[in-house]
């Protein structure tokens, strides 16, 4: 195991070297200034060209790059452009928001997803498999946005049952089980909003992967046995249908980040999504390296983890070169 989890994490470097270099030069080869909003106007001509070399921006992008990534390795992404922070340090305040919210959207995937999965599956053709195939069908076309908007209409102006921005309510000094509901009313919404379209994409694998198994011969033979259908559901059926739905967790959990940046800007979460966007409004290009980097580094350790689950569940995978 530890030499596949080795082989794993080796793999993965040139992968994040490769996507350093596409981020750095795609975002140094974006036109205009970035620094036309930091100097004076009054500023002349020399001056601001001596700022810009002082800053290294004179300098050839290749040097430019191996400044920039010796210190990421030690993570070291900068300073931003407009508060004079340090990058890592913007990130630490919001990156626990955006997991709050991306994990809250997989907990309540997986708790509607997997029982509707197993049931439909067990039931392939009947008139809740197809009414559940419909739902699908409109989950997935649906963009985020508009369903986010959906969701603010009925639940937040309509009803009334929910707030519609912010993590918590402004000017209150809960604590302990009147804090946590506070902030379990405002994720409510954004982490429902996400986990529509999982919902549809995980129930529909999870479906199409027990319809297949009900029918092999050694799912057949348990029940042939005498076993009644929870003592094959679980131990045998289960164990068998996890293995594609590992990896289209592990495909899903990086597009889920990708799609809070949406999401929180609809629902103005203090997150990575709505840092970002506020950093290419402003050109803080450090900034945006930086959590565009940084989310590269998630995204492939989730990868990782992803490939241990499954080697775990299926022990052959450990022997592919």
């Amino acid at each position: 195991m530890f030499s596949y989890i080795l082989r794993r994490v080796v793999i993965s470097i040139p992968v994040l070297i490769g996507i350093s270099l596409v981020v750095f030069f795609l975002i140094k080869l974006q036109p205009g200034d970035p620094l036309v909003g930091m100097i004076s106007p009054e500023t002349t001509p020399e001056q601001k060209q001596e700022m810009l070399r002082q800053a290294g921006y004179l300098d050839p992008l290749w040097l430019q790059y191996l400044r920039w990534a010796s210190r990421a390795v030690f993570g070291d992404f900068g300073y931003s452009l407009q508060s004079g922070a340090p990058v890592l340090t913007l990130i630490d305040e919001r990156i626990v928001n955006t997991l709050l919210l991306a994990g809250s959207s997989l907990l309540i995937t997986l708790l509607i997803a997997l029982p509707a999965g197993i049931f439909l599956g067990l039931r392939r053709g009947s008139l809740p498999d197809i009414m559940a195939s419909l739902f699908s069908f409109v989950a997935i076309s649906i963009p985020v946005f508009f369903i986010a908007i959906l969701l603010v209409k009925i639940f937040a102006i309509n009803l009334r049952w929910f707030p519609v921005s912010g993590v918590s309510t402004l000017g209150t000094h809960d604590h302990g089980a009147a804090y946590l509901y506070d902030v379990a009313r405002h994720l409510f919404l954004p982490a429902v909003t996400l986990a529509i379209g999982n919902i549809a994409i995980f129930s529909r694998y999870l479906r199409s992967d027990i319809s297949h198994l009900i029918n092999q011969n050694f799912i057949k033979a348990l029940f042939a046995k005498g076993l009644k259908r929870r003592a094959v559901i679980y131990p045998h059926l289960l164990k068998n249908a996890s293995k594609p739905l590992i990896t289209v967790i592990g495909m899903e959990i990086p597009a889920l980040l990708s799609a809070t940046l949406l999401t929180e800007i609809i629902f103005n979460w203090p997150g990575i999504g709505r840092l970002s966007f506020d950093a290419i409004q402003s050109r803080d290009y450090p900034l945006l390296m930086g959590i565009v980097l940084f989310l590269a580094v998630i995204t492939l350790v989730i990868n990782i983890v992803a490939d241990i689950l499954y080697a775990v569940v299926d022990p052959r995978v450990r022997l592919t070169p």
